[in-house]
C-alpha cells in the first residue's frame, strides 16, 4: 500500500482561492515535482498557514494524496525571501522565475537537480547585482536540464527556445525581461 502522508520541501509557484476558506496551491516540491495541493481554511482571518504561503517562498510541507487533488496538512516557511521584496526588479525576476517553471514543467515529475538549481538561483539572487544576467542563466540552465537543449552546447536564443518549448504566453516576461534592460 502506497503511504498518503508525505512530507516534503518546496517552492510556492502559484495560488488561486477556491471555494470559500480555501485555496488551491502550487509546489515545485523537492521529492515529487510540481504538485498542486488544496490548503483548507487558510482564508480565514486566524489560519496559521496563512503567512507561510507567499508565492516564492520556499518551505517545509506535510501533505495528505487523495483520489483527485492533495491536501495540505502542516507548512513551515524555510526562507520567506524579505530581502528580495524590498526590491522591485528582484521580486519581478523572482515572480518571473516561478512562472516560467511552473509553465515548464508538468506534474508528478520531481527533479532533484532542477530543484536543487532554483535553490540555488533564488539564493543568488538575494544578492546579485547583474540580475539580466542571471535570467539569461536561468533560461538557459533551465532547458538544459529539462532536456530541451543538449548540456554541451551553446544556446544562441534562449527566450525564442524557451517561447517554443513552453508554448504559452509568459505574462510576467515584460517584467522578467525588458524591466531588467
Amino acid at each position: 500500500m502506497i503511504p498518503r502522508s508525505y512530507v516534503s520541501e518546496g517552492f510556492v509557484l502559484a495560488r488561486r482561492n477556491f471555494k470559500e476558506a480555501d485555496r488551491i496551491l502550487d509546489i515545485y516540491s523537492k521529492d515529487k515535482g510540481k504538485v498542486s495541493l488544496i490548503a483548507k481554511g487558510i482564508r480565514r482571518p486566524g489560519s496559521r498557514k496563512r503567512g507561510h504561503l507567499e508565492i516564492f517562498s520556499r518551505i517545509n510541507f506535510q501533505a495528505i494524496s487523495g483520489k483527485g487533488m492533495g491536501i495540505m496538512t502542516e507548512v513551515e516557511t524555510i526562507d520567506d525571501f524579505e530581502s528580495l521584496r524590498k526590491s522591485i526588479k528582484k521580486v519581478s525576476l523572482a515572480y518571473y522565475f516561478v512562472e516560467v517553471l511552473s509553465k515548464a514543467t508538468h506534474e508528478g515529475e520531481g527533479n532533484i537537480e532542477l530543484y536543487n538549481f532554483i535553490s540555488d538561483l533564488m539564493e543568488k539572487l538575494k544578492t546579485a547585482k547583474k540580475l539580466k544576467d542571471l535570467r539569461l542563466e536561468f533560461v538557459t540552465q533551465l532547458l538544459k536540464i529539462l532536456g530541451y537543449w543538449p548540456r554541451d552546447k551553446e544556446l544562441p536564443s534562449p527566450d525564442a527556445k524557451l517561447d517554443e518549448v513552453i508554448e504559452r504566453q509568459i505574462y510576467s516576461k515584460r517584467v522578467g525581461k525588458m524591466m531588467l534592460e
